[in-house]
């Protein structure tokens, strides 16, 4: 996971109010509110694997063909199979450090793998968006990646080995990676789609 921030800390980090996920319902997208901010430990990120913060080249949505949802389950639970979660500052002896781990690694390590995959397999980097949320039963930060698809907006996560419409989980989400600039953005409240007219 990252950094253990507080709520108030983690608040002013992203700049928003968080917004809690909804029951479950099919076919949501992420509804954006402006600029945020992500983690300071994702610039240093960029500085060294600049080819993982893009989100600027290739279709925005991907059409969800049970082909494409085959290849979202493998690869969430390959790399949570593959990967031990273990904290940065066991792992790295620092207290955030976001990488591309090889044995073991925290929550953002674990979206960081998972988005390389994608991309390895043809997936669009500009629907594969790191995410930052907070565990509803503390106020620990955590990150997941989510794939924007003609089914919603899914979440690929370490602490599940389900792929996940985003309002089917019980976090409350605050920022994500912008598909227009190399920024975060602010989420809003979720925005029910209708599937069939996105597969235009």
């Amino acid at each position: 996971m990252i950094r253990k921030y507080t709520l108030p800390v983690l608040t002013a980090l992203l700049i928003g109010s968080p917004v809690s996920a909804p029951a479950f319902a099919q076919g949501t997208e992420m509804q954006l509110n402006g600029k945020g901010f992500g983690p300071p430990a994702f610039r240093s990120f960029c500085g060294r694997f600049a080819t993982l913060c893009n989100t600027r080249s290739g279709a925005r949505i991907v059409q969800l063909t049970a082909d494409k949802r085959r290849q979202l389950q493998l690869v969430n639970s390959t790399v949570n199979a593959s990967i031990k979660q273990q904290s940065d500052m066991q792992t790295n002896g620092v207290e955030d450090l976001w990488t591309i781990p090889t044995k073991a690694g925290d929550c953002e390590d674990f979206a960081i793998l998972k988005k390389r995959e994608l991309l390895k397999r043809g997936w669009p980097a500009a629907a594969l968006l790191l995410t930052v949320a907070r565990l509803s039963f503390s106020n620990e930060g955590h990150v997941v990646l989510t794939v924007r698809t003609s089914s919603g907006d899914l979440i690929l996560d370490n602490r599940t080995n389900s792929v996940r419409d985003w309002s089917s989980t019980s976090y409350r989400y605050y920022a994500r990676q912008s598909q227009k600039s190399a920024g975060w953005d602010r989420i809003g409240k979720p925005i029910p789609i209708d599937v069939t007219a996105r597969l235009k």
